[in-house]
């Protein structure tokens, strides 16, 4: 007989990352539950809907979070759910209920099984601004709301795997890009601005991230066997390198063969731009064997290729 296999719960599965991960799982032909608000917006994942088991629930229900984890019994739970990572997503009460309560409530939820592995995910804000790049072992220094409850809900994470012995980790996704990215979000708008002509604003052109393709970190949460040997570790998942806004702009119009009017300066500098923010990735390399494969270049390219096919979804 072949082995079982495994059985998956993904949180935040209608969200940029959730929807990535989904859609590679379900490619596998793997047995996956998601949970999904009443009110979530489903244009990441309508036409795969029917290949995963839905749950119309939230993180702020523990009892209702008790009766879908028994009824799915996961191997492997990932937890993505979040709210605060979008500038329109303000609400302070919101941040902390979602963040810290939903992840202690899931954590609650799933101590009653034995599941073989938990994936919490964490942010690069956590770090607050730094001059080098930013390791696991950095002063946490956030600067907002949002990343004051993701370095909670990532401290909450390590405590328990660390004191109740459970597999439990902490990913620290970077700048992430791909198909299905959030509308609003740089890399998106300047696909969109491309594929219609239209005049771009922009901040100062040295404002830089670490942007990592969707596929790379995709590829990191799928480290089961080696990311169970870790619990309580958090892994930074970035490329390494930094590009400015300048860098992917060029690197867009160089992958497209197209180009639009760039107004640099036009939009006002958020409080969260820097000319600094790059990860040190050199743990998840050592323990995980983990590295990017695709660079900017290449993951451009491949953006485009599906933004052509899909520019409805940012219409």
């Amino acid at each position: 007989m072949p082995p079982r296999k495994r059985v998956y719960l993904i949180t935040g599965a209608t969200g940029f990352i959730g929807c990535c991960l989904l859609r590679r799982l379900v490619n596998n032909d793997e047995k996956v539950h998601i949970i999904i608000r009443k009110e979530a917006k489903l244009w990441r994942i309508k036409d795969i809907l029917d290949k995963a088991t839905y749950h119309i629930s939230d993180l702020s229900d523990p009892g209702e979070l008790e009766k879908i984890v028994a009824i799915a019994h996961p191997d492997i739970v990932y937890h993505l759910a979040a709210y605060g990572a979008y500038s329109y997503q303000n609400e302070p009460d919101k941040i902390v209920r979602t963040n810290i309560l939903g992840t202690w409530n899931l954590l609650k939820a799933a101590s009653v099984i034995d599941y073989e592995l938990f994936v919490n995910t964490g942010s690069s804000s956590e770090y607050g601004f730094k001059k080098n790049p930013m390791k696991e072992t950095d002063l946490l220094e956030p600067a907002s709301c949002y990343a004051v409850a993701k370095c909670s809900q990532t401290l909450l994470c390590s405590h328990i795997a660390r004191e109740e012995k459970q597999p439990i980790v902490t990913l620290r996704p970077f700048s992430v890009y791909g198909p299905y990215e959030e509308r609003d979000r740089f890399i998106p708008t300047l696909m969109k601005s491309l594929y219609n002509k239209i005049p771009l604003k922009l901040v100062s052109p040295e404002i830089a991230r670490d942007q990592i393709y969707a596929d790379d970190v995709v590829d990191a949460y799928l480290l089961i066997d080696r990311l169970k040997k870790f619990p309580g570790e958090i892994f930074n998942i970035g490329t390494g390198t930094q590009s400015t806004i300048k860098d992917v702009v060029e690197t867009a119009v160089k992958v497209t063969g197209r180009t639009t009017d760039f107004k640099w300066g036009g939009m006002r500098q958020r409080m969260w731009d820097t000319a600094n923010w790059t990860a040190d990735i050199t743990k998840a390399g050592k323990l995980l064997g983990w590295r990017p494969k695709i660079d900017l270049e290449k993951g451009l390219s491949l953006t485009w290729e599906w933004f052509k096919e899909h520019s409805a979804f940012y219409s």
